[in-house]
């Protein structure tokens, strides 16, 4: 598992939120979600964007960059 999955995951885990939740706040489908926390397909710019902004999160946190 990639990093970028493994905290994409964990975050949405950590505030509550299931698969469908998230999808319903960056306007895509809970599968995939599902691909992206299995780290077998990568989201565009626009869509890492939305997913920071639904979580809480930097970008950079998301993919690794840092850890905070």
């Amino acid at each position: 598992m990639n990093l970028f999955a493994k905290r994409l995951k964990e975050t949405r885990v950590e505030l509550g939120l299931s698969r469908r939740e998230l999808a319903e706040r960056c306007g895509t489908l809970p599968r995939n979600l599902s691909y992206w926390e299995l780290g077998q397909r990568e989201c565009d710019i626009d869509m890492l964007i939305r997913l920071a902004d639904a979580l809480g999160v930097t970008i950079d946190y998301l993919v690794g960059r840092t850890d905070y």
